[in-house]
């Protein structure tokens, strides 16, 4: 999978811009502040129609424009396509596909894959569950447009769930109504369950065999996915908390408390590991990531490494920029230094500064 071109249209500090990439790696460097995480923001938007960062998508906006745009060319098994990828402070997200309005936003979703690794990913480990969910949905939602439709159905449900508890407290009549939400909610939350379990066990095991090579078999990684609800229906589970679910005014069992356990030769290694071993921990993950969207959708995704060289050592950096060589890879970084020094090929290369980039030639 290639990205062949991007543009963009008041998109943060980019009032306008296109740019050609090129196959293999493209690296953009510059002082801190200048735009860098932008360009691959942008391409991980039009991919996942969200920003990899908090805040509210309106913040993409250029200041005191009135909407952004990114458009992308996408090759996928031979085949190109147009990624259109539109941010309005009145309409809110739109997008389109081959110059074709989309009805819905999530059907752009699967058309372009990525990994983004960022310092961010790097604290995975220890981050909130939220955060751990997210990282499901995120590639889950990549690779099957059936998981999209099922988390839309369960999100949309579980809002109208929770809204009904918190009027039971006043109108205990409604009660019965919570049968039709309950079944609802858990023929798609089992299915998210189900595929869930199914992702997080194959990703395990990858990310198992790659922990591995990095620490020379000196430590085992385990990831485990702890569902969050009981064994069995889901249904049944939501029926026994019902008491429980009014007083709260909220639904206390089901996917939106799932959780992904990781421990380190049978520690927890969310309290127990260091910071170096957390941050092994999540390099296997992602480059595990990379070869299961490899594997499920036979063609490679487009990595996007947010300045997260300067996070690892030496013997982990060599590891990540080896996978590197087989897929095509947007860097972001302070400096060249790292890749003058390991040899890397570079294929394009820009410095970026204040929005504005300069392309600069490649010595061989």
């Amino acid at each position: 999978m290639i990205v062949k071109s991007l543009e963009l249209t008041n998109y943060r500090n980019y009032p306008s811009l296109k740019l050609e990439l090129a196959e293999g790696t493209n690296l953009f460097y510059g002082d801190n502040a200048q735009g860098k995480t932008n360009l691959l923001e942008a391409v991980y938007a039009c991919a996942t129609t969200a920003s990899h960062r908090s805040g509210k998508d309106r913040e993409v906006i250029a200041f005191e424009s009135g909407e952004a745009h990114v458009r992308l060319y996408a090759e996928k098994k031979g085949r190109i396509r147009r990624l259109d990828y539109h941010i309005s402070r009145d309409r809110g997200k739109e997008a389109a596909l081959d110059g074709k309005p989309l009805s819905k936003l999530s059907e752009l979703l699967g058309q372009l894959h990525v990994v983004f690794f960022s310092p961010e990913d790097l604290r995975i480990i220890k981050s909130a569950p939220v955060d751990r969910r997210s990282f499901m949905n995120v590639e889950l939602c990549q690779m099957s447009p059936l998981y999209t439709g099922r988390l839309i159905e369960y999100r949309r449900t579980l809002l109208q769930r929770n809204a009904l508890l918190k009027s039971l407290r006043e109108r205990k009549d409604m009660t019965a109504l919570l049968d039709i939400y309950d079944q609802r909610l858990a023929l798609a939350g089992e299915e998210l369950i189900r595929e869930r379990g199914e992702f997080l066990k194959e990703l395990g095991s990858i990310a198992s065999r790659i922990h591995r090579e990095l620490t020379e078999d000196k430590e085992a990684l385990n990831i485990e996915y702890r569902p969050g609800s009981p064994p069995g229906s889901l249904e049944e589970a939501l029926r026994a908390g019902r008491e429980r679910d009014i007083q709260s005014g909220s639904t206390q069992t089901g996917p939106q408390r799932d959780e992904i356990e990781f421990s380190l030769d049978g520690e927890d290694l969310k309290h127990f590991g260091s910071q170096g071993q957390q941050r092994t921990a999540a390099l296997s993950l992602k480059l595990a990531e990379i070869e299961l969207v490899e594997h499920r959708i036979g063609d490679a995704p487009v990595l996007l490494l947010d300045d997260v060289l300067s996070e690892l050592d030496g013997k982990r950096q060599e590891r990540l920029l080896k996978s590197i060589r087989r897929v095509q890879t947007l860097i972001s970084c302070t400096g060249m230094e790292d890749f003058v020094k390991r040899g890397i090929d570079i294929d394009k290369k820009w410095k970026v500064c204040r929005g504005t980039l300069t392309e600069e030639k490649v010595h061989e």
